[in-house]
């Protein structure tokens, strides 16, 4: 089991990585007040097992599922807490994948300014990506994690043993969330390139966790809050992604990364921020997950989406975070007329 600190000005937050990091989590939380905030996809799986880890915690689930990442739901979780009658010395325990680390990390933030938090994500995509860094958030109004904040977990426990049961659809997932990071780091990205056929094996998996997490965490660390704009590298791929995740559906987040990643590398080169051999180096990597890009007959219209997404400078243009060389980004601002040219690239699919 690795242990990596995160050192962030807001409140400092370790996280443990490997088997045994469940029986961490009980030993930090053994005696204290908590509550475990999950889904029912998890709670189907994993209710007897948490009930022997925290027999003192409270449990409660909602419904599982992305459509449910929303305010009424938020607000579900924050009368349960009320009713529970938490303080701000009480934990939150968030477990379960990205919806329930999102939501239950800004119950936590809100509830009486800001109650203790933990992460035990269950996912491989939570695991390596969305429980480190302490953003949260719900969808609002078709528009992903519109209302949220930042809010750091004391700590973060991943434990491979949560992703012995996850379907192939969420380990692909997960997969699009790595190989971003290879794409941003080059010790990662060596990593995945030297294991291309285990790419979908978990014990190959368990073993990149621990880069991508401190990758993150160095990230973190630099720029908290997205201020100094060095964060927003780890929307790679995210514009995009997120754009046609709306539109379309169907497919998972980590998927529309991978996605979104190709069509970016088009953007990289024909806006000259990378060479045409590294656009190709970029779009090999992607398609170690990815075998064949899907066509999207009604690609364009997602640019409805990308004008809401959230790093967008102006009114009317779209800001798509792109990879220049290995370890170097660049934001690329279009207009909304070139951002969609660029999407109709992906109504033939790949080529």
């Amino acid at each position: 089991m690795e242990k990596i600190e995160l050192h962030t000005k807001s409140r400092p937050s370790t996280v443990y990585c490997g088997g045994g990091a469940l029986e961490k989590a009980a030993e930090y939380l053994d005696g204290k007040e908590v509550f475990i905030v999950t889904d029912t996809n998890v709670e189907r799986l994993y209710a007897p097992l948490l009930r022997e880890k925290f027999p003192a915690a409270r449990m409660f689930a909602i419904p599982a599922g992305e459509r449910h990442k929303t305010a009424s739901t938020l607000f579900f979780v924050l009368d349960a807490m009320l009713e529970a009658g938490l303080h701000r010395s009480s934990f939150v325990a968030a477990v379960g994948g990205g919806v329930v680390g999102d939501l239950a990390g800004l119950a936590a933030a809100l509830y009486m300014r800001g109650t203790r938090l933990v992460q035990i994500p269950t996912t491989l995509l939570a695991q390596v990506d969305s429980s480190v860094g302490g953003k949260t958030a719900v969808d609002r109004r078709g528009v992903k994690n519109a209302v949220g904040t930042f809010y750091q977990p004391e700590r973060v426990f991943c434990d491979p043993l949560f992703l012995q049961t996850l379907p192939a659809r969420e380990v692909k997932c997960g997969v699009g969330e790595i190989v971003k990071t290879g794409v941003l780091s080059e010790k990662v990205g060596d990593k995945i390139r030297g294991g291309a056929d285990k790419l979908f094996d978990l014990g190959f998996l368990q073993g990149l966790a621990a880069d991508c997490i401190r990758f993150k965490a160095g990230v973190v660390e630099q720029d908290e809050t997205e201020k100094s704009g060095l964060r927003k590298c780890l929307n790679l791929g995210h514009t995009t992604g997120h754009a046609l995740e709306l539109l379309c559906g169907r497919r998972s987040h980590g998927e529309y990364v991978l996605i979104g990643m190709w069509l970016e590398t088009f953007i990289a080169e024909g806006e000259g921020f990378c060479t045409h051999e590294y656009a190709e180096e970029v779009r090999a990597l992607v398609r170690l997950a990815e075998k064949r890009i899907p066509a999207f007959p009604a690609a364009q219209k997602g640019l409805q989406y990308a004008l809401l997404d959230k790093k967008n400078a102006e009114r009317g243009s779209v800001s798509v975070i792109v990879s220049k060389a290995r370890g170097e980004f660049a934001e690329a601002v279009l207009s909304a007329e070139k951002y969609a040219r660029y999407l109709a690239l992906l109504e033939g699919g790949a080529r």
